[in-house]
């Protein structure tokens, strides 16, 4: 009896589970990583993107074979005709994987016709277990992730006091909104130089007929993020130390020309595996003690770190959990019927709003932008503008290099765009551009008047947004968040209401024949086994 290794591209942790069941044995067991090109064409993924997952997978390779693991590693069109390849060469009777966090990858791992047996070890990648969050939910009447937080803080034993938090509160997200006003001094982001593995990527990339399409929508260079576990370190210690004190204050605010602020940019390393949730989670919770014991009257503050650890043991967890607990309809989900194409400008940039055009000339250059840039630019102009969940959501997926199924699914459909309907969302995250022009500069050097709302100048944030309330007026007037928002909406004048809602088809249409010249492949019902990240 022979035992195979198969590893995906966001497994890469020698602590994984099906690593982990072999370790007694691991000189004679093989392990196979496969880097497919066909699959990594099915979107035209972010070439960062691109890097990032294969550079990594051919790091660790190397980091297997150092640990004493046999590894094969195959560059192929296709994940079959090498896996049943390495099976025969190799004689193995058991393929075991560590359960993927994607489903299109546990639906491709069954669809395969093996000469083997199939094992799923349990993955170990999240703190919470697909089991634990199930049981917890099923004990729910409303999933709400504030109580989710609060119940990891609890379990996991994460900045409390016995069974109090820690300063007296769970949650500091008021002291968490301030606007970049005033003259702000920013922190430097750790980046890093490819080596010879990954400039071998990138120099492949650049000139491979496969991979035009990506070519056209992004840049390639300069690469800058890490790609093995010990860079991966290096950016939380990093951030730890330089950036986590000051973290909390300036968290949803948006500078132009500012790509990182003071974000951790950790999430491309704990989505690939480089990085385990609750080392970083518990690092941070010790550098705050750290800093309580060496300076109490230091500028360190409970809200930054609370604000930190919330986004990984709240948002991350919850969002993971999410995506397994509401199963395989979820993504098709449409609550308000949204069916207008993906403007062009999402992938081009090119468009007289500047915040836009912003946030998605950074998603151009680096494949990231922080949850704010995401939920109230790009998510938010999408929701009040009617453009289908489904085609945002494969561009998310497309073009951030921290974008897989299983963080797209619930960050999209439910929080971003609402269209689940309210069952995680206690309402829409639909804002005008008065929202844009408090937490950032970007209104100051825009075409657009943040002010108005109907006119040749009029920001479209604004006629979109009452347009968006008026046409959903029924499926919101029951939500008590909205009952004061639409009293608003009445006390607009009808003559005005009727110039906005014209003016909203009218950019609808004007846009429709310019702009949308670009459509994002088209989304399908169920799960899509491509992503390149395997």
């Amino acid at each position: 009896m022979t035992i195979g290794i198969w590893i995906f591209g966001d497994q890469l942790w020698l602590e994984q589970s099906a690593l982990q069941s072999c370790l007694s044995r691991q000189q004679e067991t093989p392990v196979l990583l496969i880097e497919s090109v066909r699959h990594a064409q099915k979107l035209p993924y972010h070439l960062q993107k691109l890097v990032l997952v294969w550079s990594a997978m051919r790091h660790f390779a190397q980091e297997l074979r150092e640990a004493g693991w046999q590894v094969t590693y195959r560059i192929e069109e296709d994940f079959e005709t090498p896996l049943k390849a390495w099976i025969a060469e190799y004689r193995i009777t058991e393929l075991r994987v560590m359960t993927p966090t994607d489903r299109p990858f546990r639906l491709l791992i069954q669809s395969l016709d093996l000469p083997c047996t199939v094992t799923f070890t349990p993955s170990n990648r999240f703190i919470w277990t697909e089991t634990a969050f199930t049981e917890w939910a099923d004990s729910r009447k409303r999933l709400i992730m504030e109580d989710f937080y609060r119940e990891g803080r609890q379990r996991f034993n994460i900045l409390m006091q016995g069974k109090q938090p820690l300063g007296g509160r769970w949650n500091f997200d008021r002291e968490n909104r301030k606007p970049p006003k005033g003259k702000l001094t920013l922190p430097e982001a750790l980046w890093f130089e490819p080596d010879a593995i990954t400039q071998d990527v990138i120099d492949w990339l650049k000139q491979s007929p496969a991979f035009e399409e990506s070519n056209t929508y992004w840049q390639i260079e300069p690469f800058r993020w890490g790609v093995t576990r010990s860079q991966a370190r290096q950016v939380l210690d990093f951030f730890i130390q330089t950036r986590l004190s000051n973290f909390g204050p300036y968290q949803d605010a948006m500078i132009t020309g500012e790509q990182t602020l003071w974000h951790a940019m950790l999430s491309p390393y704990l989505n690939l595996g480089l990085l385990h949730p609750i080392e970083v989670i518990q690092a941070a919770e010790q550098g705050y003690y750290d800093s309580q014991h060496n300076d109490p009257q230091g500028e360190w503050q409970l809200s930054s770190i609370e604000g930190f650890i919330r986004q990984i043991l709240g948002w991350r967890e919850y969002m993971h959990g999410i995506y397994h607990y509401m199963g395989e309809e979820y993504p098709d989900r449409n609550f308000f019927d949204h069916h207008q194409p993906l403007p062009a400008f999402y992938w081009t940039g090119e468009t007289q709003m500047h915040c836009i055009h912003q946030v998605v000339h950074q998603v151009k250059e680096i494949g990231y932008a922080h949850h704010i840039q995401r939920l109230m630019v790009l998510n938010n102009f999408a929701l009040i503008a009617g453009v289908s969940p489904q085609e945002l959501q494969d561009w998310f997926h497309t073009a951030f290099i921290d974008g897989y199924d299983w963080v797209m699914q619930a960050n999209v459909i439910g929080m971003g765009q609402y269209a689940d309907g309210g069952l995680m969302a206690s309402k829409p995250y639909a804002a005008s551009a008065n929202y844009v022009n408090t937490m950032s500069d970007y209104c100051k050097h825009c075409d657009y008047n943040p002010k108005r709302r109907t006119g040749a100048d009029a920001c479209p944030f604004n006629f979109f947004y009452w347009d968006f309330l008026a046409r959903h007026h029924s499926k919101l007037q029951n939500n008590d968040r909205m009952k004061h928002i639409l009293l608003n909406l009445n006390r607009i004048a009808s003559e005005e209401l009727a110039q906005i809602q014209q003016q909203a088809a009218d950019w609808r249409i004007n846009h429709q024949q310019t702009e949308y010249l670009l459509p994002c492949t088209p989304h399908s019902s169920k799960p899509d086994p491509h992503d390149p990240s395997a």
